[in-house]
């Protein structure tokens, strides 16, 4: 699968110096609070298990599915919500784990959606930040590194399902997916 990356962005380790990094962080400014970690799917399930052994206070999580893509590379601009929570967040402070920010239209739907549910706080952290494609005014706390405008795959991040299980971000080869 490897192969199938025209360069790697990131690997292993400044991925894993990051996480830690935004993890502190977390641990500083939600101390004392009652934290609410909610995974998109399924992107950031990587991103989100390794945030989650960085913080180093009580908090609990849940997940969303949420989908804008289907099986292409570009966002169709329609959101639908896949899978709800199943945990009430009502008082409680919310941080939102996002492997990347694209257009933004996703996030700010959901954003608005959760809203809704009266939480204490909403807060984004996301592993990676595309800001040339983006459509939607957002506001993120924690950033890990911004990316240049290419399709890219790893650590979560997907092309129709498959590349999620690499440890590394790349960018993938056009003919990959220009079949």
């Amino acid at each position: 699968m490897i192969e199938d990356l025209k360069e790697i962005l990131l690997d292993e380790k400044e991925i894993r110096a990051k996480v830690k990094k935004i993890g502190e962080e977390i641990s500083r400014e939600y101390k004392g609070k009652d934290l609410v970690l909610i995974g998109i799917l399924k992107g950031s399930v990587m991103f989100m298990a390794d945030l989650m052994k960085e913080i180093t206070i009580p908090c609990s999580m849940d997940f969303m599915a949420v989908s804008s893509y289907g099986s292409s590379t570009k966002s169709s601009g329609v959101v639908k919500i896949i899978k709800d929570l199943d945990v009430e967040i009502r008082d409680k402070h919310v941080l939102i784990v996002e492997d990347i920010i694209d257009t933004g239209i996703t996030l700010k739907y959901l954003i608005e959606y959760l809203k809704t549910r009266k939480p204490a706080s909403l807060e984004i952290a996301c592993l990676l930040n595309k800001p040339e494609r983006r459509k939607a005014e957002i506001d993120v706390k924690y950033i890990g590194f911004q990316v240049p405008d290419y399709f890219i795959v790893g650590y979560g991040l997907d092309y129709d399902e498959i590349y999620r299980n690499l440890p590394c971000i790349g960018i993938l080869k056009e003919e990959i997916y220009n079949n």
